[in-house]
């Protein structure tokens, strides 16, 4: 259609084509208007949980929401994707993660990352990032080992943009060792707080990204602690947030007034913008470990975080 003749408004129009293009170049040309262009529907991000593998069970396991958010690719939200990978006793699982960098935190076992020049051990309760994993290779102990990770392929994906080579990657393998995160809890739990302060959270960053305070460009982790008997106050985020339950017992989520029941080693997706307060009846303390895409938020001053509930 090229004219308002079937229409009265221009909000119903339909994408304009040219009139009479001279080459491919200009017939590619679509228009829309003020009426027509903004009011793009999209599907929701689900609130959602998704459960660790059996035992009996190896391989990758992705936490996929993609039919519900209408994307042709993985993704868990629409900017990143979470997995569980179990490894078997002296396997070996070669890594083809397409993302900027991913975060990976040991649920059980132990092993090594082989195949890359920044090549260590690890163990259960560790932490660790690398860049576009495509040469890495993670080799389990005698126990196997069963991992989570989460890494923005989803990002890349939607412009169709590949990794970074290794020598323009913008972040390094960094490890962050269990007993060293112990050490800095203890730091933490030392210190006073404030009513501005969103609980105790230890906040993970590395050397290139110590300016930003994030892990990658894009991504930010955070490891969340609630006390026995308490919860963490209602509040609301543009990032969308994948949560791994780390430790509690009698510990759920509300989210966007929706109950949800923590499970051991289970991932909660929060979607942007919902309200949410996390709480913990049971009588020792509480560990969760959070992945946001805030760090795309923060360098585009969208984070929008705010608590919804006051102070008691």
């Amino acid at each position: 259609m090229k004219t308002n003749e079937l229409v009265s408004d221009m909000a119903d129009l339909p994408a304009q084509r040219p009139a009479a293009p001279a080459n491919a170049a200009q017939a590619r040309a679509r228009f829309f208007n003020s009426g027509n262009a903004f009011n793009v529907k999209l599907p929701e991000v689900p609130a959602r949980l998704f459960m660790p593998p059996r035992e009996d069970a190896f391989g990758v396991f992705d936490c996929d929401q993609s039919d519900a958010l209408g994307c042709g690719f993985a993704a868990t939200t629409p900017l990143m994707l979470a997995r569980y990978m179990r490894v078997a006793p002296g396997e070996a699982l070669p890594l083809d993660v397409r993302a900027t960098g991913s975060v990976w935190y040991v649920i059980s076992g132990n092993g090594e990352l082989v195949g890359a020049a920044d090549g260590f051990a690890f163990g259960a309760g560790d932490v660790f990032l690398l860049p576009a994993a495509r040469d890495h290779r993670l080799v389990a102990g005698s126990a196997g080992a069963l991992l989570w990770t989460v890494g923005n392929e989803p990002q890349l994906a939607f412009d169709g943009s590949q990794p970074p080579a290794a020598s323009n990657a913008l972040i390094d393998a960094v490890h962050y060792p269990a007993d060293e995160i112990e050490r800095q809890f203890a730091l933490i739990f030392s210190m006073a707080t404030s009513d501005a302060t969103s609980g105790r959270a230890l906040i993970f960053s590395s050397d290139r990204q110590e300016p930003a305070r994030n892990l990658t460009p894009t991504l930010t982790l955070s490891f969340n602690t609630l006390e026995p008997r308490t919860h963490q106050r209602s509040h609301r985020h543009n990032s969308a947030a994948v949560t791994l339950v780390v430790q509690g017992e009698a510990c759920h989520s509300m989210v966007a007034g929706v109950h949800c029941p923590w499970a051991p080693w289970a991932t909660l997706v929060t979607p942007p913008g919902a309200p949410h307060s996390h709480h913990n009846a049971g009588l020792k303390g509480a560990r969760f470990l959070i992945v946001q895409d805030g760090g795309l938020h923060y360098h585009a001053r969208t984070m929008g975080f705010e608590f919804l509930e006051a102070v008691l």
